[in-house]
């Protein structure tokens, strides 16, 4: 009898995870695929780091318009490049050579906008010497994702001083895990873009090793891709975001406190840490470099083969899509509905 009741226990188990992943899987389909569902809505993915600041921006000052561009966070890239892959999301700011691994794959994308520079930072545990990131040979150092411009720039920094076997053990890691994996002692450090870096740093748990601007100077982390059907159909809505994001960067640049605010709503992030990355140091950040440029991609892709993470040089000939940053005019962004003027 007892025997029996638990087995009845464990199928009633069974039966509610069964129950609960079929309501999860109708919820995610509902979202994406339910009727009627509204032509003008441009789902935009990102990670809620400061290179893509622009994502959160862009979609407040749009709530509520004719078109409208929804910024969806996601916990990995991983997850945000499946979505995009199979058309769930129409616009995704991703890492970098994610976006070239995405292009070779067939995934027909194109690169319109740089996210904002120069906001990574390698941070490891108080208790770890040295100042020389070839002093962290025999450490654990996380990257967001193998495909990833951290990645290629951990190695790019080894071959490029003659030191290729010394290179950290480096792990994969989704940013958010980062400061409690830090903190548990299951990494000795991680390479990120802001404000994760700030946030262990502002807890005592790290101290900050580099910046990716010390040996990467102008080093892309985030851009923007777009499906190219969306392009197609649709290239006013396409320079409508660009504007937009480009305008968001100048925005947020001039008017920290209020893009402060705006990105910890989104983000779910403390302003004390988002602040913290702003202020460490002061006008770190570049806005104004948003333009992608083929040359750019190309050696980032020459890195990703000599890291091994492509096979052969690939043509990115039709990758870049430039003609929408070019059409923007960099100026002073006054108030927040003046970032979706044209």
């Amino acid at each position: 009898m007892m025997r029996s009741l638990a087995g009845s226990h464990g199928a009633l188990r069974v039966a509610g995870l069964a129950i609960a992943w079929l309501l999860l899987i109708s919820c995610l389909h509902a979202y994406f695929n339910g009727e009627p569902k509204p032509p003008n809505r441009i789902v935009m993915g990102y990670m809620p780091v400061v290179t893509n600041l622009s994502a959160p921006i862009v979609a407040a000052a749009t709530k509520g318009k004719e078109v409208q561009f929804e910024a969806m966070k996601f916990a990995s890239f991983a997850e945000m490049g499946e979505a995009f892959r199979s058309g769930h999301i129409q616009v995704a700011f991703v890492i970098a050579p994610l976006a070239i691994t995405l292009y070779q794959q067939g995934v027909p994308l194109k690169i319109v906008y740089i996210g904002n520079r120069h906001e990574s930072t390698m941070v490891v545990r108080t208790d770890i010497p040295g100042q020389n990131l070839s002093d962290l040979s025999r450490y654990t150092i996380a990257v967001p994702l193998r495909f990833s411009g951290h990645y290629l720039a951990i190695k790019r920094y080894f071959r490029q001083i003659g030191r290729d076997h010394q290179a950290p053990r480096i792990v994969e890691l989704p940013p958010p895990d980062m400061p409690a994996a830090l903190a548990s002692g299951g990494i000795d450090g991680f390479f990120v873009g802001e404000p994760f870096a700030s946030k262990a740093l502002q807890a005592g748990i790290a101290r900050k090793f580099l910046y990716v601007e010390d040996i990467w100077p102008g080093f892309i982390c985030n851009l923007m891709i777009v499906r190219e059907d969306l392009i197609r159909e649709h290239p006013q809505w396409v320079q409508a975001l660009v504007s937009a994001a480009v305008k968001a960067g100048f925005w947020a640049r001039d008017h920290e406190p209020d893009a402060i605010r705006l990105a910890a709503e989104y983000w779910g992030q403390s302003p004390d840490v988002i602040r913290y990355a702003f202020d460490h140091p002061p006008g770190r950040f570049r806005f104004d470099q948003y333009q992608p440029r083929r040359e750019e991609l190309q050696e980032m892709a020459d890195e990703m083969v000599r890291s091994r993470l492509l096979e052969a040089t690939p043509d990115l000939g039709g990758l870049v899509d430039d003609r929408f940053a070019r059409a923007v005019t960099p100026q002073s962004v006054g108030t927040l509905d003046e970032v979706i003027k044209q």
